[in-house]
């Protein structure tokens, strides 16, 4: 009897999936296309239909860390593996449902990869900071940064139900926002 592969049930990370042998569809031909056609993706798909684990497969892409596509489709059609310097914000990970909650959550993220890239003080916002996190990341690295964003409005799911609270944590997210059409360049 032929052993079979198990499914990687509750795991999001491709390096987990593809070191410990999990059964995994080849997709990443799609992330290709996408990677190469667009500068903007947003997906917008039902719970549980992977949006996680392709945000954490472009991570990998773009850190490019090419021994994780062996034998895909990505490993044929990618020829430069270009590692870019990735901004990573997962927004499932606001527990909370007030707006200090959210502003220690959104400082943490931040501050994690301004202990890699540096602070200016003047930067006080979340965009500021954001706008400067983008900057150094591209002045240290000389490529463009890479900003991938889970679950961005996971937060505001959480209050939906209350206006006041809702508009408040709004603006808080708007600011940390803001920047992305701003550093487009």
């Amino acid at each position: 009897m032929a052993l079979t592969k198990e499914y990687p049930v509750g795991i999001y990370t491709f390096d987990k999936i593809r070191l410990s042998d999990l059964f995994y569809v080849d997709k990443t031909r799609y992330v290709y296309n996408i990677t190469h056609k667009f500068n903007y993706v947003f997906l917008g798909r039902p719970r549980r239909f992977g949006k996680s684990l392709l945000v954490d497969t472009l991570q990998c892409y773009f850190e490019a860390k090419k021994e994780l596509f062996k034998g895909l489709a990505l490993d044929a059609l990618e020829r430069e593996w270009i590692k870019y310097p990735v901004l990573r914000f997962d927004m499932s990970t606001i527990k909370a449902v007030d707006a200090s909650g959210v502003r220690d959550r959104l400082n943490s993220m931040l501050h994690d990869y301004e202990n890699i890239y540096g602070r200016v003080e003047v930067e006080k916002s979340f965009g500021d900071r954001l706008i400067g996190l983008i900057k150094r990341a591209y002045a240290q690295s000389g490529q463009k940064v890479v900003l991938l964003i889970d679950e961005y409005d996971s937060a505001l799911l959480k209050v939906m139900h209350n206006k006041a609270v809702f508009d408040e944590l709004r603006e808080i997210l708007r600011d940390f926002y803001a920047p992305i059409k701003i550093c487009d360049a």
